[in-house]
């Protein structure tokens, strides 16, 4: 059987649709995170930018694998990634850890991977809620979300729409799954598999706050602009795309521009997983995609070593082609 994610439990399409309704609901919800605009008396006005988002299902594998010291830093991390796609510094993290009975030595080292991934996001873990609900969860079991806080000046928001065809694709690696496909990873990785592969697997989720600020600032320097940034998580590098384009553009990613680290080559063989379904459910290697103009590849290659030129923006309607 060809295992998808849909097959898995997880509908994308479903969750789309649901966001639809709520951005017609409420217009001021914003792509991977929201603007509140801040009152200012002259001067460049500034927007409060804030987002949420929780672990998932990774964190079954924590509980298999009794590994709780780094899904902390995966909690941050999906939240201060969306946070900074719109040109925002993260200020501030509150978490909120659900449990069914409290084990103190675990929930430290817990709380110690959401302190550590606040670190690498230069946020401060303002506060939280712990809520113990026995009954709720089962035994060795609990839930994360994570709610990030930033600010950003209205002239330096970047929201994509001053992307054009001509313009260059980067990705910046991932460390791995990060955060996102585990209802399908789970359905393949089982009993003596999970214990080999589930410390590869529970690698937590890369932070870019410190890259594209690095980024940022050294092409502001030179009178220069990121122009999008999408954090590639649920959906891939086919869903997430999309989002920080206008409509008059497409993009062509060109997949022999970076090599897919080995784990997504043994989720698509153990799982029979068809090739379409992998680039619409994971990031296949590349956690963050940054469009920049043509005159900006070499400083960005100097900043940002480790940045991949892996496509480029053609005319077309919003979506991405895969060659």
């Amino acid at each position: 059987m060809n295992l998808t994610y849909k097959k898995s439990g997880v509908d994308i399409e479903l969750a789309d649709k649901l966001v639809d309704f709520l951005q017609k609901k409420s217009p001021a919800i914003g792509g991977f995170s929201g603007l509140f605009p801040i009152p200012a008396d002259g001067g460049d006005p500034w927007r409060l930018v804030a987002c949420t988002d929780g672990v998932g299902t990774k964190l079954k594998f924590a509980f298999a694998l009794d590994r709780h010291d780094t899904i902390g830093i995966d909690l941050v991390a999906m939240c201060v990634n969306d946070l900074i796609t719109c040109g925002a510094r993260p200020m501030i993290f509150l978490d909120y850890y659900a449990t069914g009975r409290l084990d103190l030595k675990r929930s430290k080292r817990i709380m110690a991977g959401i302190l550590e991934g606040c670190r690498q996001g230069r946020s401060m873990l303002l506060g939280g809620e712990t809520a113990e609900m026995p009954g709720f969860y089962p035994p060795g079991e609990y839930d994360l979300a994570g709610f990030s806080v930033g600010i950003v000046k209205k002239s330096e928001v970047i929201d994509g729409s001053k992307i054009f065809p001509g313009d260059l694709v980067l990705g910046l690696p991932s460390s791995g799954l990060h955060s996102n496909g585990f209802s399908l990873v789970r359905k393949v990785f089982t009993g003596r598999h999970l214990r080999h592969w589930g410390p590869r697997l529970l690698t937590p989720t890369r932070i870019y706050v410190d890259q594209i600020d690095r980024l940022a600032c050294g092409l502001r320097e030179k009178g220069q602009i990121i122009l999008g940034l999408a954090h590639i998580t649920g959906g891939g590098l086919v869903e997430n795309v999309p989002r920080i384009l206008p409509k008059r553009c497409r993009v062509v990613l060109y997949r022999d521009s970076w090599k897919v680290p080995e784990v997504f080559t043994e989720v698509r063989r153990r799982g029979n997983v068809p090739e379409t379904e992998m680039w619409r459910t994971f990031n296949m290697g590349i956690g963050m995609v940054v469009v920049i103009r043509p005159d900006s590849l070499n400083p960005a290659r100097k900043l940002l070593p480790q940045a991949r030129l892996i496509g480029e923006v053609r005319a077309g309607k919003p979506e991405v082609e895969l060659r």
